[in-house]
């Protein structure tokens, strides 16, 4: 039987990017120099399938740090977390490795330095979101106000409108954070903002990959997870750029092929915490019912690497930590 032709377009750059290649080396070279179990807090990066890799060789993942036992070490997932907890995990004695993107943590030092120059804070990003409760979570409440929309920009309320900076979530729309920027601009001329945009290079660079490729496909897959920030922007993205059959799967079992019929050039991309064996097994499945032509349209070359924490690299860490009481 003869297969229907089709064409794959892949984006590129896509899948992921030097913050979760870094948390995810983290986690695996602690468990090679401690043994399991590594306790993560939080999915390390939002992504189902590297969560249960990491499950599988000897990590085990908890909302909360009182969730971990005494004398193990401790993980902090890439998205960032409050100082309350290194200060907690501090108080315990416990032995821990902060795996935030420094991307992340950047924006935490500007919010910072912001604080200290006698500014509130306007944070651009997602309500809930760990990277968001994280940058809040690094000063006194009170001292960062989020807003998520333009409309946002009209209500919020500050101090102190002559004292004012912005900062913004890593992982946004590029073009729709533009667009509050601009409004927050309008409403407060005097706010101050990042020396180098907050959105990082990844997220732009991926966003930027989709636009190309949403006008020249029939429909559009993303890979990656329901909660993961820069993934659903994607499909946002590319349904702005010329392509409305954009939806996001996790895995090539989640492809409901008959919902593809009639697609001749089929998009594919990654997000930022999902890795290229996922889009690997959907061009496997691809194959299986198609005659696949295989395209890659790049955008941008990347070749950023973040160094791992000091005490995986200087061997001085001990060979198991020990309990705050031994």
């Amino acid at each position: 039987m003869t297969q229907t032709p089709l064409t794959i377009l892949l984006a590129a750059p896509r899948g992921f990017c030097a913050g979760v290649d870094r948390a995810i080396q983290i986690v695996e070279v602690a468990l090679e120099r401690f043994g399991a179990p590594v306790y993560v807090r939080h999915e390390i990066v939002h992504n189902r399938f590297v969560v249960q890799s990491l499950e599988a060789k000897g990590a085990i993942f908890v909302d909360e740090l009182d969730q971990v036992p005494d004398g193990v070490p401790v993980v902090f997932s890439a998205h960032g977390v409050p100082k309350s907890v290194p200060a907690a995990a501090e108080q315990r004695g416990l032995f821990y490795l902060d795996a935030t993107c420094p991307l992340v943590s950047k924006v935490h030092r500007e919010a910072e330095r912001h604080f200290n120059e006698g500014r509130q804070i306007v944070l651009i990003g997602h309500a809930g979101h760990p990277e968001v409760i994280g940058t809040m979570g690094q000063l006194p409440p009170g001292a960062v106000v989020l807003v998520e929309t333009v409309e946002d920009v009209a209500t919020v309320q500050v101090d102190d409108p002559e004292n004012l900076a912005y900062a913004t979530q890593t992982t946004l729309s590029v073009d729709e954070t533009a667009s509050i920027v601009a409004a927050l601009q309008a409403r407060f001329p005097s706010i101050g903002g990042p020396k180098k945009e907050d959105i990082c290079y990844a997220t732009t660079n991926r966003q930027q990959a989709v636009k190309a490729i949403a006008p020249k496909v029939d429909a559009l897959l993303v890979l990656g997870a329901p909660n993961s920030s820069n993934s659903k922007r994607l499909v946002e993205v590319a349904k702005i750029h010329g392509c409305q059959r954009a939806q996001l799967v996790q895995r090539a079992a989640d492809i409901d092929w008959s919902a593809l019929d009639g697609v001749a050039t089929l998009g594919i991309t990654a997000g930022a915490s999902a890795p290229e064996v996922l889009v690997e097994e959907v061009m496997e499945a691809a194959r299986a019912r198609y005659a696949v032509t295989v395209e890659e349209l790049r955008t941008a070359f990347e070749d950023i690497t973040f160094k791992l924490p000091k005490p995986l690299l200087d061997g001085g860490a001990p060979s198991r930590p020990v309990p705050a009481d031994a």
